[in-house]
């Protein structure tokens, strides 16, 4: 059955799925190949038998996960937007960034053994990131908050490099000071800090 023929989750099977997801993305960045899926599950609340039932493989498991991660970057833009001035939006949301890329970074080792496995866990997460960045920045810079001149494909570049050299959760800090230093060089020149 294809996934767009698949009937809609039950809510406490989505509520599970959704459990099972995060458990995956802390626990294959705490431990990596090593995880054992038994752990998620508990970590999880449900049973082994309900993880085989989403996830019939390691594999699966690894590739779902990271796409969980990508979408739930990528779906909080509206409601940022909704919240949030555009400009604090974007802020806010290159945090989120900086934490999907601490996530990936963890499961670096199980997203590699998927690629060796065949699958394609990247897929099309480079482009939904950048439309969602796009959405930001065209937000913000028709508010006026940020240049109108700045192309979000040397955003992502920007954001990627920050992720490349401070993404371990202990660099922290110093991922929190390129981001305000990466963002403050996109407000207009009369707004920028003396």
């Amino acid at each position: 059955m294809s996934d767009a023929t698949k009937r809609p989750l039950r809510a406490d099977a989505q509520r599970n799925r959704d459990k099972i997801l995060a458990a995956a993305v802390r626990v294959f960045s705490e431990e990596g190949l090593d995880a054992h899926l038994e752990r998620i599950a508990k970590e999880a609340g449900v049973g082994s038998g309900t993880l085989y039932r989403n996830f019939p493989t390691r594999e699966a498991l690894i590739e779902a996960a990271y796409r969980n991660e990508v979408a739930r970057l990528c779906d909080s833009v509206p409601g940022l937007l909704a919240a949030l001035p555009p400009a604090e939006a974007l802020r806010a949301w290159t945090r989120r960034f900086i934490d999907y890329a601490t996530a990936k970074l963890g499961m670096a080792d199980a997203l590699r053994a998927v690629v060796a496995s065949g699958g394609d866990p990247y897929g099309d997460s480079r482009a939904l990131i950048q439309s969602a960045l796009t959405a930001l920045m065209d937000a913000a810079a028709a508010d006026g908050e940020i240049r109108s001149d700045i192309r979000s494909t040397d955003m992502f570049a920007a954001l990627a490099g920050i992720a490349l050299t401070s993404a371990r959760p202990d660099q922290r800090e110093q991922a929190e000071r390129l981001l305000d230093l990466l963002l403050d060089g996109l407000r207009p020149t009369a707004q920028r800090p003396a």
